[in-house]
């Protein structure tokens, strides 16, 4: 059982890095900074996902795996308000405000 999990743990974790990479790759890549935020942000919060839903399963007790939710969680909250707030920076520049 344990080859399981930690055979669960490197899949998930793995994609997650490949979600991050992917997010990294269309920061650099889109051309205007609502859609690179989108691609950031959303690759961002199903990397983290992966990656904490892999190491749930490695957790030593119960607190352990709420610590993770809870930084999962203030991640995602995190993420949506600084990236309203810079979606509406870049909306203002593009009108002249």
């Amino acid at each position: 059982m344990s080859l399981l999990i930690d055979a669960w743990t490197v899949l998930a974790v793995f994609s997650g890095v490949f979600f991050f990479l992917a997010g990294t790759v269309g920061l650099l890549r889109f051309p205007d900074a609502l859609t690179r935020l989108h691609a950031l942000t959303k690759a961002d919060n199903l990397g983290l996902g992966l990656i904490v839903f892999g190491l749930l399963p490695q957790a030593v007790d119960v607190w352990m795996a709420l610590k993770l939710i809870v930084i999962w969680l203030l991640v995602l909250i995190a993420g949506a308000v600084v990236s309203q707030r810079v979606a509406r920076v870049a909306r203002a520049q593009e009108s002249g405000q």
